[in-house]
């Protein structure tokens, strides 16, 4: 059986809301945010009624950093099963903060949490973010629980100016959590998190999982984690039933084995020990280190390099907190990595030459995966969902090298 779909404007977080609560408990048609930029191509992709199974609530489109979109098609029964596992790993239900677009998952999980737990969320416009109005949203926050879910880069803001305005600091502080997800936090960024009494928890997960699903390494609420050949698979609740008219990429992702329905990632991961204290006669539960992106590689000199371990190293260095490493072509080693650092406000104008970036990645990752190349560059790019615009940053890199 199928339903209607309604496609509402990811823009016009209240009239998600609105959509979401009728999704949830069936008496509305199940909801497609979109972001305005491509509110064109859905329309003429699905038409001007489209139809979704009935147990569908909520169709989120991913931000297509590779290839065609894909739109996840999500039940009530999984963005339930979400919000409770959530409440259960942060303490309580409470009132929320909405700081993201309401068609990316966090902004929508944001709008399905406030539902479940009864209350009214405070909605921050989020085509700009500053940390001056996210301090005076947060003081219309009135439950004595609060929280938020943010990307690094508005942390980062947060942080920036909480170090130096102390009503910002306040409102930081005032929070019972701060969920943060979306891609890999810097451990800098964190380490001054914590020095300033914010409570921070790291999330790791998918539009194809419902959101976060894994606080700080450890899986909530009846979420399993596996790591097959090097690659972290989910299972649980949460997970989506596929994706919308895919079903070739829904096989591909969503796999049946020993009679539990798992998500194939493709991030590369490992369990480690120091997960969740464990009861007596109980076994610890590991903690699970995501790596990067399995496809997130280049062959350099016909060595495999991966991006985001180049990432995390150049990172660690003083005034390279918010860089980003891409990877752009080579006339003699086919692909090199290549350094992108934000200048605006003041970040990452100060930093290490190229030569001295170069010899510390090279001691700890092999000489093939030095950077051969450091761009300034005003702003880094950013797709809607808050992740750096990769495709985009390496066309500037390539514009700034051609000028």
């Amino acid at each position: 059986m199928t339903g209607p779909l309604a496609l509402v404007d990811g823009g016009n977080a209240d009239a998600v809301l609105q959509r979401l609560r009728g999704a949830l408990d069936g008496s509305g048609p199940a909801v497609f945010p979109i972001a305005p930029a491509d509110d064109a191509l859905v329309a003429a992709d699905l038409g001007q009624a489209p139809f979704v199974p009935d147990e569908v609530a909520l169709v989120v489109q991913t931000s297509g950093s590779t290839g065609r979109p894909k739109r996840v098609a999500l039940s009530a029964d999984a963005l339930l099963a979400s919000a409770a596992a959530s409440a259960a790993a942060i303490g309580g239900s409470g009132q929320w903060l909405l700081a993201l677009p309401a068609h990316y998952i966090a902004g929508a999980n944001v709008l399905v949490r406030s539902i479940a737990a009864g209350t009214t969320p405070v909605m921050l416009d989020a085509s700009h973010f500053d940390a001056g109005a996210f301090a005076d949203a947060a003081s219309r926050l009135t439950a004595d629980l609060r929280f938020t879910s943010l990307v690094p880069a508005q942390l980062a803001r947060i942080v920036d100016a909480a170090e130096h305005d102390k009503d910002v600091l306040a409102a930081a502080r005032r929070f019972t959590r701060i969920l943060l997800g979306g891609q890999a936090a810097p451990a800098a960024l964190l380490d001054r998190a914590a020095a300033l009494g914010l409570a921070v928890t790291r999330t790791y997960g998918s539009s194809e999982t419902a959101g976060g699903c894994v606080y700080d390494g450890v899986p909530i609420g009846s979420t399993r984690v596996a790591v097959r050949d090097g690659l972290v698979e989910l299972a649980g609740p949460t997970l989506a039933r596929g994706y919308l008219d895919d079903d070739e990429r829904t096989a591909a992702a969503f796999v049946e084995r020993d009679g539990c329905r798992w998500y194939r990632t493709g991030d590369l991961g490992e369990l480690v020990a120091g997960g969740v204290d464990a009861g007596a006669g109980e076994a610890e539960t590991p903690r699970l280190r995501v790596l990067g992106r399995a496809d997130n590689v280049i062959i350099s000199g016909g060595v495999k390099v991966s991006l985001d371990a180049v990432e995390r190293a150049v990172r660690a260095l003083s005034g390279l907190e918010d860089a980003v490493v891409v990877g752009i072509p080579h006339p003699r080693w086919g692909e090199v990595p290549a350094v992108a650092v934000p200048t605006a406000a003041g970040r990452g104008s100060v930093h290490p030459p190229l030569d001295d970036i170069r010899a510390v990645v090279g001691r700890t990752l092999g000489v093939a995966a030095r950077p051969a190349v450091l761009v300034e560059l005003g702003e880094v790019p950013l797709l809607s969902s808050g992740k750096p615009d990769r495709r985009a940053i390496v066309e500037l890199m390539a514009t700034q090298n051609a000028g």
